[in-house]
Formats: C-alpha cells, sequence, structure tokens
C-alpha cells in the first residue's frame, strides 16, 4: 500500500507531465500517448546530451604540452568556476537518472518482448544513447588513462606486469590513477599491444588516445548487439529483452563509452566465442574466448565451460578432457607464447591472481579480510597485511574449488548459465569488487532467460546505485573549486531524483515493488518460480538448444 502523501505527489507529478505534455515547447519530449516508445527515445537522448555536457565540465581533462581543448574558451568557464563546475555536476547526475528513467520506461513501453519492432527499437537506442557519449569526456573512472601508460611502459621496453606506470617519464600528466604507480598490470598481453600500438600511434597525446580506446570499446559494444541476440533466440530466451538488460541499462552505457573500458572488448569476444562454439567452429570457438582472456585474464572461468558447447552431449568425461586439452594447449601456446614474444614472459598470469591488490578492499571477503588482520595484529599475531593475505588466498581457493565442482558435475547445466554461477562464485570471493563487475555476468543469464520479480529489481537497484556512487566519487574538479561542496549537491539531487523514481513517479514505481517473487523464463520451459529449480535431470546435450545456431 502506498502511502496517502506519496499517492498525492504522484498525481501532481502526472499532472505536471500532463501539462508539460501540452506545451508546445515541451511537447515534444514529454507529450504524447503513454505508449508511444518515440518519446522515451527522446528523453534518452536527452538525457545523454545531458552527460556529455556535464562531462566537458567535470570529466577528466589532462593539461599536457600541446593540448588545446583544457584552454578552449568553451570549456574554460565550465571546468573554472564554481558555477560551471556544480552545473556540469548537476547535469551529469540528472542525466544519469533520467536515463535510468528512459531505460525503465522503454521496457514498459514495448508491448511484448517477441514483437517483432521490440529488437530494433532496442538497437536504435543504443546508437540514440550512445552516440552523444562518444563526445564525453572520460567519467566514472580514469582507467582509461592507465591503460595508455602502460601501453607507454611496453613501449619503452619495460614489463607492466613488473613495473608501475610511475617507471614511464612524466607518468602523472598522462592521467593514471596514483594506485597504479607502482602496481603491475591486470589485463591480458592481447590488450597491453593494444595498447601499446595506440601511445606509438598517437605519441601519448591524451585525447587521440581516450578516442582510440573508445573505439576498441565501441567494437566489443557491436559485438555484443550481434551476438547477444543470436545467443538468446539459440537458448529459448528474448533477444530484445536480453539487449535491454545487457547494452541498453545506465551502468553499460558509462562504463563501456564515456569510460572506455576494456570489459566491453573482453565481453564481445567471449560472447563470439561462445556462438561459434555453439555453432560447432571449434577453433575460431577457442582462439575468439583466448582473446578474450588476453584483453582481461577473467574470462579464464569462462573458457572451459564454453568450450563443452561444442560438443554433442557432455556425459562423458573422455569428451570433456578432449576438449578442455585442445583449449588447454591452444591457450598455453598463444598466451604464454605470446607473453614471451612480447618480453613479458608468464606475468600477466601470476598478476592475475593477485588482481586488486591496489585497491581498496572493500568488498566481503576484502572487509572481512582487513577486520581479521588487523583483530589479530592488535592481538599480538602476525602484521595484518600478511593475515589478509592469508584470507585471500584462503576465498580464491574455494572459488577455484567451486569452478572444479561445477566442471566435473555428471549432470551438468546448460553451459552458458554455469558459466555465469562460476563467474560469480568467483567475482564474491573476490577482495575487491568494483561496480562494473556485475556487467560480466548479465549477457550469461540474459542469453539464457528472461528474469522478472525481485531478483530483476535487486539488478536494477545494484545498477542504479554502483551508477550513482561511482559518478559523483570520480568528479574531476579543480583544486581552488571545493570538490566536497560539489559531490554534496551532486549526490543530494541524484538522491531526490532516485526517490522521485522510486516512490513518487506515477510510470515507475510499480517497477519497485518487493511483493513480486522471482522467476525465469524460456521458450523451452516457461515461467518457473527460483525457488523451485533444481539440478538438472541429465546432463546437457546439443538437443537442449532450443534453435540451431546458424
Amino acid at each position: 500500500m502506498i502511502p496517502l502523501p506519496l499517492n498525492r505527489a504522484s498525481r501532481a507529478a502526472e499532472s505536471a507531465r500532463e501539462a508539460l505534455g501540452s506545451f508546445r515547447g515541451t511537447s515534444w519530449l514529454i507529450g504524447g500517448p503513454e505508449g508511444e516508445i518515440s518519446h522515451t527515445l527522446r528523453q534518452g537522448l536527452l538525457a545523454s546530451v545531458m552527460i556529455m555536457v556535464g562531462s566537458w565540465g567535470v570529466g577528466w581533462l589532462l593539461m599536457v604540452p600541446g593540448s588545446w581543448m583544457p584552454l578552449h574558451n568553451v570549456l574554460l568557464p565550465l571546468r573554472t568556476t564554481t558555477a560551471g563546475v556544480i552545473t556540469c555536476a548537476v547535469l551529469l547526475v540528472v542525466g544519469a537518472l533520467l536515463l535510468l528513467r528512459s531505460w525503465l520506461r522503454l521496457s514498459q513501453r514495448i508491448t511484448a518482448w517477441d514483437d517483432p519492432v521490440a529488437l530494433p527499437t532496442m538497437r536504435k537506442a543504443v546508437l540514440l544513447w550512445g552516440a552523444p557519449m562518444i563526445a564525453c569526456f572520460p567519467i566514472f573512472s580514469r582507467d582509461v588513462f592507465s591503460y595508455l601508460a602502460q601501453g607507454g611502459l611496453l613501449a619503452a621496453g619495460q614489463n607492466p606486469y613488473e613495473a608501475g606506470v610511475s617507471e614511464l617519464p612524466g607518468w602523472f600528466g598522462v592521467g593514471a590513477d596514483d594506485l597504479w604507480a607502482e602496481s603491475p598490470s591486470p589485463y591480458g598481453p592481447l590488450f597491453l599491444l593494444l595498447a601499446q600500438g595506440i601511445w606509438v600511434l598517437t605519441g601519448g597525446v591524451p585525447e587521440v588516445s581516450v578516442l582510440l580506446f573508445r573505439m576498441l570499446a565501441v567494437f566489443g559494444v557491436i559485438l555484443m548487439l550481434l551476438m547477444i541476440p543470436r545467443l538468446a533466440a539459440a537458448f529459448g530466451s528474448q533477444p530484445a529483452w536480453a539487449i535491454w538488460l545487457c547494452v541498453l541499462n545506465p551502468l553499460s552505457l558509462l562504463v563501456f563509452i564515456p569510460a572506455a573500458h576494456n570489459d566491453a572488448l573482453m565481453i564481445g569476444f567471449m560472447l563470439a566465442g561462445i556462438w561459434y562454439a555453439l555453432r560447432g567452429r571449434r577453433l575460431a570457438a577457442v582462439l575468439l574466448l583466448i582473446g578474450a582472456v588476453a584483453i582481461k585474464p577473467i574470462a579464464l572461468v569462462v573458457l572451459p565451460f564454453a568450450v563443452l558447447l561444442t560438443l554433442d552431449r557432455t556425459a562423458s568425461y573422455l569428451n570433456r578432457v578432449r576438449e578442455w586439452a585442445f583449449a588447454g594447449v591452444l591457450a598455453v601456446l598463444l598466451l604464454f607464447g605470446g607473453g614471451w614474444l612480447l618480453g613479458v614472459g608468464t606475468g600477466w598470469f601470476t598478476t592475475a591472481l593477485g588482481a586488486g591488490g591496489a585497491v581498496l578492499q572493500g568488498a566481503p571477503v576484502g572487509l572481512l579480510g582487513m577486520g581479521v588482520g588487523w583483530a589479530a595484529e592488535l592481538l599480538g599475531g602476525p602484521d595484518h597485511d600478511v593475515v589478509a593475505g592469508w584470507i585471500y588466498a584462503a576465498a580464491r581457493v574455494v572459488s577455484a574449488a567451486v569452478l572444479a565442482i561445477m566442471l566435473l558435475q555428471p549432470r551438468l547445466g546448460n553451459p552458458v548459465l554455469w558459466a555465469g554461477y562460476g563467474l560469480a562464485a568467483v567475482v564474491l570471493a573476490s577482495s575487491v569488487i568494483q561496480p562494473w563487475y556485475v556487467l560480466w555476468l548479465l549477457p550469461l543469464f540474459a542469453t539464457v532467460h528472461v528474469y522478472r520479480g525481485r531478483i530483476l529489481m535487486l539488478v536494477t537497484l545494484l545498477i542504479t546505485v554502483m551508477t550513482l556512487l561511482s559518478m559523483v566519487g570520480q568528479l574531476s574538479v579543480v583544486q581552488w573549486v571545493d570538490s566536497l561542496l560539489v559531490q554534496a549537491i551532486a549526490l543530494a539531487v541524484a538522491a531526490g531524483y532516485l526517490l522521485y523514481i522510486i516512490f513518487i513517479d506515477p510510470n515507475t514505481t510499480s517497477l519497485f515493488r518487493l511483493n513480486r517473487p522471482s522467476a525465469r523464463w524460456n521458450a523451452a520451459q516457461g515461467w518457473k518460480g527460483l525457488r523451485g529449480l533444481s539440478a538438472p535431470a541429465e546432463s546437457w546435450s546439443a538437443t537442449d538448444v532450443y534453435r540451431k545456431a546458424r
């Protein structure tokens, strides 16, 4: 039951929407029948433009020799005055929440996910909402500058798995975060090779380099737009819904395009490998999956599950071992051989095992390690870092054991879905969980099932909170402007708009109700409650594919 004051607020909001919809100046954006998709697409476009303009004032921009952008007459007042910085920060967070609302409303305005117009509409939305973000300054994180610095390290003959970016002359001017100053690279050898190429091609100029890294990310997004619908159709999920959840949500758009994260490229290669495995193209599948590992080593978790898709039946352990051996030999030859040719050896593998050590240990396992470590030190035990390291190592061993148990189950489930479970176990056992880690998981679940109820609402809230907290915490503010004031105003505006969307907006409040049980659907099984799910009756086989991959 919605409290009376909130009912009144909802009615007032609806009246305001109707009034603005009848006014000539705003009817193009707000007016029209509630069922019209075009208005929601335009609202999302407006949100992206707001994010773009906001990023010009509080996004990351470097002052380096030869750079003209920091001194541009349009940008100077946005970046150097208190009024300009606050205005841009507010534009950024309001744009992000308007994008969230447009994303939610788009799902409501699609009459049915299997409607022929649904998938083209989702692709059109990705194009419309994503295009302005190409002109953004980096927001959400500045990892893209660490990509550039590590490429510069490699170009200078240094090993990024052994040396931090502080070894690069003038590294601070490249814009990499201080936490990477003495920390090894957590990325794969292929990505470092691409980063080296961008460094050499651009001479380390940040503006051009960021654009090229962003193009790599856009290529990853294009791969996702191609592969997610094909996989969803093959497994009996809804292609349009899968695109809506995996690519169109605000976290994906902001991480993949303005922040130019390499996660987009890794996910794109990973999904392409899964698709070719499903088609029985064994070599192509393994090469693409190894490519994903060579971008970010975390994709190694998905590889042993995905290669099993080439089998007609997974009941035979001999067949499983054969596929793992084939993929393993190729992976060793390409990854370790490639590392040797690059002059970085096996550092990518050993570094991946300890990835995140430079970042604040904020995940449950990280907090547990810190808490137990300090307690042990206070009681006269070993140094807190040593004890915390033991706990982190134990968590990794547990996650590895979970993966081994899953892979060796006599009755293996859908390999893509089980890869999602396995990857979730590894993420939860990590001492660091970054907001974008959830994006690795979404396609592995969404291409197999459609979800509804509390589980979808919780994912939506998770995406929203992670987007806002990371964005507000990563504002780039000049030294003479009070950054705490700017962040406080941005956070207050964000909190107010978020409360409006969840509790007052008459069109979105229904999406945040807790009384809807979680359930999942695909064409072969229909709707099933998550509580009633059980282990598969028999091991996965190619006959379980709903529609043959073509």
